[in-house]
């Protein structure tokens, strides 16, 4: 199937197709432009070309990367690496809207949106991420304190990404209903929702209670480009 073609290999894909004008780098070799989610692929995971990607890369930027094993090559190095669930909607679209009064979030959001992710950990995430695609968030007054939106994206298929709730705020479903959204919106438009998690994160347990079915487990790993990088 090319869903299946394509989600093994989401990030490549996504970085040389839907958000190409986000992305920079060369021949095998992919990442966001900075400012956007500091995420890498590559054309090829087992033989990454990190060669390629040194000229786009600051020294001391911080960047996950999926599916690759091995030594760091010569001015890199692995700051961490754990396994992330790839999970895949399985069950029926919600009949009705369960979050009506979640509100879109919009550019003079962004403060906002970085802040509650760095508080809440969801992920890989920029001061640019919700430009990404369509994020909603539930507000406090003027505070943010629950969002999730869009990341990823190939033909008939959408990520649901930064999702996360202020600890204040938890107990009340909120996510639960923003992830409800967003899948009922992919659905009437012919999309496949699909999300990531840490094999660590409890989320993964709710995630599979919901409906969404794991699909593969992949290595993750936060790797640096180190001032001594080759060019």
């Amino acid at each position: 199937m090319q869903n299946n073609q394509l989600l093994d290999h989401i990030f490549w894909h996504t970085l040389t197709g839907a958000h190409a004008r986000h992305a920079s780098g060369d021949g095998g070799a992919r990442r966001y432009t900075a400012g956007f989610s500091p995420i890498l692929a590559f054309a090829d995971s087992a033989a990454p070309d990190f060669g390629a990607l040194a000229p786009h890369c600051a020294p001391g930027e911080h960047f996950y990367c999926e599916n690759w094993t091995g030594a760091a090559p010569p001015g890199w190095r692995i700051d961490a690496e754990t396994t992330m669930f790839r999970m895949v909607w399985a069950g029926a679209m919600p009949a009705e809207d369960p979050a009506p009064e979640a509100l879109p979030l919009q550019t003079h959001h962004a403060q906002q949106a970085l802040e509650l992710a760095t508080l809440c950990k969801p992920g890989p995430f920029g001061i640019r991420t919700i430009e990404l695609g369509d994020y909603f968030g539930y507000f406090d007054g003027e505070r943010l304190v629950a969002m999730a939106g869009e990341r990823l994206r190939a033909p008939e298929l959408c990520e649901i990404s930064g999702v996360c709730t202020h600890p204040d705020h938890q107990g009340r479903g909120l996510a639960k209903q923003l992830i409800g959204k967003l899948i009922r919106r992919h659905m009437l438009r012919g999309d496949t929702p699909f999300l990531h998690v840490m094999r660590t994160n409890p989320a993964h347990e709710v995630y599979l209670r919901m409906g969404f079915e794991d699909y593969l487990e992949t290595v993750v790993r936060v790797v640096v480009r180190e001032e001594t990088s080759v060019r």
